[in-house]
């Protein structure tokens, strides 16, 4: 037999964000300033009580095996919030602690997908859900969201791009690269086209705290029994509680679901780590001021750089009302030159800003959207100054 490597793992892209921020880093270490737009992580410190949590779980000796779904006080504590922020019943038994919600993510369709099932997907999506859908055999449908539209796609067009292999939606809201968030009204027309054509929907929820309008995320699970039945819920730690290193993702899904993904986690992974644990239900059980302070200080770099944006001559975004990432539509700038080299995707931008400015920004050409770029406002409004100044010398040395 051929020692040929696995086709499915070869047809995987790298993580693009993953890459232009070890590109930053390499800069960094060589002496250069530069100003990171680029990856999606908190500059804030774990809060105290979070970490003094795990230091405790250390000098307890809390350091052995837990259950491989997650220990039950924090399924318990899980399921108290998913009651009290998102109104949705999931038992502590429909609880699945993972890895990180990346790790939420993949468990997720690990489960629901046969080979050749279809996932749709709506663009600008996160960059990884194609890839992880992939890997558990299934294949990507993508939907385009257009700007007019405030970058989210209808109900219609979900069930337009529905067939007999139709097995999922991916549902991300604040969504990450826009920002952009569906209200109640939008979830129920989408959730009543889930019902009509028996998919389920994987809500990604990872930044249902960071929300900048009136009111609160809603959730699709909590809008009826049926819809509740087809949703799998995925969120973490990470984002809401500056825990990217953690690693602590949980899902509440219908029981039949639950259990399955638990027997996957036991075999691939046992349980998520046991420190890790303890801290994450300091986290949920807490104070939540750390959560509020935080979002104040993203908000007011929110506006900032939305602001500067707007300033800014050849480039153009709606305003976020979530998430901490601001969606760039450069389309302006394509065709013109730099130096004498044509600008013809923001990836080209991406590496002239990090190359000749010391400015990471992430080209959303993996996210759907080759003419767009994200740059994350979880860095200091003092950084984002100083960023947003070298974007604009940057447009300025640009020629027709």
């Amino acid at each position: 037999m051929s020692l040929e490597l696995s086709r499915k793992a070869l047809s995987v892209k790298p993580s693009s964000t993953l890459t232009i921020t070890a590109k930053a880093n390499e800069l960094r270490a060589a002496g250069e300033d530069v100003v990171g737009f680029a990856a999606g992580e908190p500059d804030f410190p774990t809060p105290a009580h979070i970490c003094e949590a795990a230091k405790k779980a250390i000098d307890d000796g809390f350091t052995k095996y837990t259950p491989a779904s997650g220990t039950a006080e924090l399924k318990k504590a899980i399921s108290e919030k998913f009651k009290r922020v998102n109104g949705i019943s999931y038992a502590p038994s429909q609880i699945i602690i993972s890895n990180g919600g990346k790790h939420s993510l993949t468990n997720t369709f690990e489960a629901l997908l046969n080979y050749g099932d279809e996932v749709i997907i709506p663009a600008p999506y996160w960059l990884s859900y194609p890839e992880i859908v992939k890997l558990a055999g299934g294949v990507p449908v993508i939907i385009r969201a257009e700007k007019g539209a405030s970058y989210k796609v209808t109900a219609e067009q979900i069930e337009a791009a529905c067939t007999e292999k139709t097995k999922a939606l991916v549902l991300n809201s604040p969504n990450n690269p826009t920002g952009m968030i569906y209200t109640k009204e939008e979830l129920q027309a989408i959730a009543e086209v889930a019902i009509r054509k028996n998919f389920y929907v994987v809500s990604d929820e990872i930044y249902e705290n960071l929300y900048y309008m009136d009111g609160k995320n809603a959730s699709i699970a909590s809008l009826g029994e049926e819809i509740y039945n087809r949703t799998i819920t995925v969120n973490g730690l990470a984002k809401s509680y500056a825990m990217t290193g953690w690693r602590i993702g949980y899902l509440g899904a219908p029981a039949d679901i639950a259990k399955c993904i638990s027997s996957i986690q036991s075999h691939q992974t046992s349980n998520p780590n046991s420190i890790a644990q303890k801290a994450a239900l300091a986290a949920i059980e807490g104070d939540q001021q750390c959560v509020d302070d935080m979002n104040k200080a993203f908000d007011e770099r929110r506006q900032y750089m939305y602001k500067r944006v707007c300033d800014t001559p050849h480039i153009s975004c709606l305003e976020p009302k979530g998430a901490f990432y601001v969606f760039v539509d450069m389309s302006e700038i394509i065709g013109m030159k730099y130096k004498g080299r044509e600008i013809t995707c923001a990836a080209d931008m991406a590496e002239i800003l990090i190359a000749d400015y010391c400015v990471a920004i992430v080209p959303c050409a993996d996210f759907g959207f080759a003419d767009h770029f994200r740059m994350s406002y979880a860095i200091s409004v003092e950084k984002i100054k100083k960023g947003m100044d070298r974007i604009e010398q940057f447009i300025s040395a640009l020629e027709d």
